[in-house]
């Protein structure tokens, strides 16, 4: 078993270290980098919509199987516009709108305020125990607009989506627990990407509206008002250019059209009914690169039992 963890084409390493210092770690999985995310290149019809959007300051619904780059179009969007860091929103059924505007910590401030009787250093401020969050935080953006991404709406609660859209129009909010401070205050307030927010009397108003990517996997219908009042695009699965377009982005790999290994991935997906996600592409062509999956051509890489793993689709 040792032998066979430890080699790497026909190199052997003494150890688990030497062997992680000779390979090169996949790009999206490089914890050194600030940018980790697989590469996304959107089509001309995807950036028409997404400037419409910004035009419109309308909020943009993605739509498409897991895989698709959902999640790095908003990515990229960011990066190209120069917006700074993503601000990004994940969704889970027990999600509350709240929990994208701002945090209150409570408990820490009374167990504070009980510690501040011995030692009068201690600040209990109340500031000091909110942060806005992901839309909270694009909301108080005065310096340019933010992209926020809200990730896997679909697996929200049922409100959530009609609750957005009631804050999109509205164009801020309020945060209780300044609000009810006695006279004209002026609080400033953490932001998630590190600033300060100045919030007069608790109310939030939006400066600059934020670009704003809410993506779906399909498993529920959103309202026709919800829709109505979104710009919608749905991902397809990349051809066979945009394929090795996207593995060139992400690897600095050329491959050629009759690539075997690229041919295989395409029929695959076509036989999954398209269940297979592009980065499942991008780490074969990556263990290829490195000697663990053979060059070979179309019928010995299909019977390939990594492959098989490494193309199993998403969903049986």
């Amino acid at each position: 078993m040792r032998d066979i963890l430890l080699k790497n084409g026909d190199e052997q390493y003494e150890n688990i270290e030497k062997l992680l210092e000779a390979i090169p770690t996949p790009p999206w999985r490089s914890y050194a980098k600030k940018d980790n995310k697989i590469t996304y290149i959107p089509n001309s019809n995807e950036l028409e919509i997404v400037k419409a959007a910004i035009y419109l300051r309308r909020p943009i619904l993605v739509t498409g199987k897991p895989g698709l780059g959902k999640t790095a179009l908003a990515k990229a969007i960011a990066k190209a516009l120069d917006l700074g860091k993503l601000l990004h929103w994940q969704i889970t059924t027990e999600t509350t709108l709240k929990d994208g505007l701002y945090s209150y910590d409570a408990l820490g401030r009374l167990q504070d305020i009980q510690l501040a009787e011995k030692d009068a250093d201690i600040d209990v401020s109340i500031e000091s125990y909110l942060k806005l969050q992901a839309l909270g935080t694009a909301f108080a953006s005065t310096d340019k607009p933010k992209v926020l991404l809200i990730d896997e709406l679909d697996k929200s609660d049922v409100d959530l989506p009609n609750n957005l859209l009631h804050i999109f129009e509205e164009g801020y909010f309020e945060i209780p627990e300044l609000k009810r401070l006695k006279g004209n205050k002026t609080k400033e307030i953490e932001t998630l990407d590190n600033n300060k927010a100045k919030i007069t009397n608790g109310k939030v108003e939006c400066k600059h509206f934020p670009i704003v990517i809410m993506t779906s996997n399909g498993e529920r219908e959103f309202p026709p008002a919800f829709k109505r009042r979104c710009l919608q695009i749905e991902l397809h699965s990349p051809n066979k250019k945009e394929l090795i377009k996207i593995v060139k982005s992400n690897l600095d790999i050329d491959i050629k059209e009759d690539d075997a290994l690229l041919e295989l991935f395409i029929q695959k997906r076509e036989e999954s009914d398209e269940n297979i996600a592009t980065d499942q592409l991008l780490n074969a062509i990556h263990l290829r690169a490195n000697g663990i999956i053979k060059e070979s051509d179309f019928d010995t890489l299909k019977s390939n039992p990594l492959l098989k793993t490494i193309f199993k689709p998403l969903v049986d």
